[in-house]
């Protein structure tokens, strides 16, 4: 069995789990996520837990079975607490501010690029905009956003200026040696 797909699922007090053939549906306090299950899979709820169970024992079913945990699993974490993701911006001038609901980010470009949210993700700024963090319910979808935003300014390897997660870490490159008389 796989260590991970065996585990049960606790839903907390304050989220619905509907489950109709292959489609799950988690309803909680942020918001609500469905999900359809690989057909191969099976979702049932026993008391307050979850139980993910697989047709057989083929590699492809063991491999799913963690996954669709674990899928699931994000999902009633998501609806009952959210997911956050944090992002350093580094760089003389390079910031963040939110207006609105729109992020907006100067990263050294001759303009100022706008970032809009999609439903049920939302920015927070501190530390006078060089820290911003992504807030919301959909662990994927936060994930999106923030590998978009970072692709606008990826940290080069110099000087580490541009746009990181707030757990990455840069390798970084000596410059030249100069001259040596």
């Amino acid at each position: 069995m796989s260590r991970i797909g065996k585990k049960p699922i606790p839903i907390p007090a304050k989220v619905t789990v509907s489950i109709s053939g292959q489609d799950v549906t988690v309803t909680g306090p942020k918001g609500e996520l469905t999900m359809t299950v690989h057909p191969d899979m099976s979702v049932k709820q026993e008391g307050s837990d979850l139980v993910i169970g697989r047709a057989t024992d083929q590699r492809d079913h063991r491999a799913l079975h963690g996954l669709t945990r674990a899928l699931v699993s994000n999902m009633v974490t998501g609806v009952s607490t959210g997911f956050r993701r944090t992002l350093k911006i580094e760089g003389v001038g390079y910031n963040g501010d939110v207006k609105g609901k729109d992020l907006v980010l100067k990263l050294g470009y001759s303009h100022e690029v706008v970032i809009n949210p999609p439903v049920g993700i939302s920015f927070v700024t501190e530390e006078k905009g060089t820290v911003i963090h992504i807030d919301g319910y959909d662990k994927q979808a936060i994930g999106q956003v923030a590998a978009d935003i970072r692709k606008l300014r990826p940290p080069e390897p110099y000087l580490g200026k541009g746009v990181r997660y707030s757990d990455e870490v840069i390798r970084r490159k000596a410059g030249k040696a100069g001259k040596t008389k």
